[in-house]
């Protein structure tokens, strides 16, 4: 699992921008060729369809959103009866929703992504 995390972080870091759009179908969000590529590694396309439901649903209140799932540790688990959580913010420390995550099989501790004008993509990509 951890030679998994460690190729998919070093990975993450050559996309920058992207070469090619995809589309999720029902909601016609697009998302980047990086995302694309962790949605397949780490098999996590439902953190890409939940991030892009709500960040669209919060897109009335500020044009860039930030995204940071965040993998909690044993004791914050414990006090918050959860084992993720994700905040969806302006990027200025303004919270707008955090969503709670019983369990998750993502990899990854940490993740930030952003949704800007209708797209969901890795900072680099920005």
């Amino acid at each position: 699992m951890k030679t998994q995390v460690n190729k998919i972080k070093a990975d993450l870091q050559h996309f920058c921008g992207t070469e090619m759009f995809f589309k999720i179908p029902l909601i016609g969000t697009r998302f980047t060729d990086g995302l694309k590529y962790l949605a397949n590694e780490a098999e996590c396309f439902w953190l890409i369809t939940d991030a892009s439901v709500i960040a669209k649903s919060l897109s009335n209140r500020s044009e860039f959103i930030t995204i940071d799932f965040k993998r909690l540790s044993e004791k914050e688990q414990i006090e918050k009866q959860c084992e993720a959580i994700i905040n969806y913010s302006d990027g200025n420390d303004k919270i707008f929703e955090t969503h709670r995550y019983n369990v998750t099989d993502f990899p990854l501790d940490e993740l930030r992504l952003f949704f800007v004008n209708n797209t969901l993509m890795l900072p680099s990509e920005y």
